[in-house]
């Protein structure tokens, strides 16, 4: 492993500034990996029905949209956030995720995880724990706020695991991409199928 590549892990672990300027071999080659980049479908994608769009469609390196449509999230009982400004990361394969302006959300709920990861198109992750009074609900949310070039406009904003808490678009109940890892939010205007399940890993 080069020193560059070494620099950059241990930066996204340690949450140590990165320099978006600054990409290494092994960040390149990961941006190039991938078969399917939305330019078409593969045979094994379902046709989108009448309002659908499919994921298949959804182009790599990554687009991102704003969007106006009112997205809550709640704990239970507790309005965690709700915002007209939320951002969609489009992707290929994957269901949307979404990030909500931070200052849409009780922000005073959510405090530091341990734990980052590192994504080639946006960079090194910050995960974060919801928090009310005796309740924890551990590395439920993350951000972005050094993001790569391309995807600024996740700065100031943070996401949410949809299968941890209850999230509408529009009042429509949010499914959870497969898999656990990904926090892609499954809505019903897209077809798949979605990048998690098994068997999905060099989608």
């Amino acid at each position: 492993m080069s020193y560059a590549s070494l620099r950059t892990i241990l930066c996204a672990i340690a949450n140590i500034p990165f320099n978006p300027s600054d990409l290494p071999d092994w960040l390149r080659a990961a941006r190039a990996q991938w078969r399917w980049a939305g330019q078409t479908r593969p045979p094994f994608a379902a046709t989108p029905g009448p309002g659908q769009v499919s994921v298949w469609d959804f182009p790599r390196p990554p687009r991102l949209l704003p969007d106006t449509r009112e997205v809550v999230v709640r704990w239970g009982t507790l309005e965690v956030a709700r915002t007209r400004r939320a951002v969609r990361v489009l992707e290929t394969a994957h269901p949307p995720s979404v990030y909500l302006p931070w200052a849409d959300v009780s922000r005073h709920l959510l405090q530091p995880a341990p734990g980052g990861s590192f994504c080639e198109w946006k960079g090194p992750a910050h995960y974060w724990s919801l928090v009310d009074g005796a309740r924890t609900l551990p590395g439920v949310a993350w951000s972005y706020p050094q993001p790569l070039a391309g995807a600024e406009m996740l700065a100031d904003c943070v996401a949410f695991y949809p299968a941890r808490l209850d999230c509408t678009v529009d009042g429509a109940a949010v499914r959870a991409q497969p898999g656990g890892f990904y926090g892609g939010w499954i809505t019903p205007d897209l077809a798949g199928p979605f990048k998690g399940e098994l068997g999905s890993e060099g989608w």
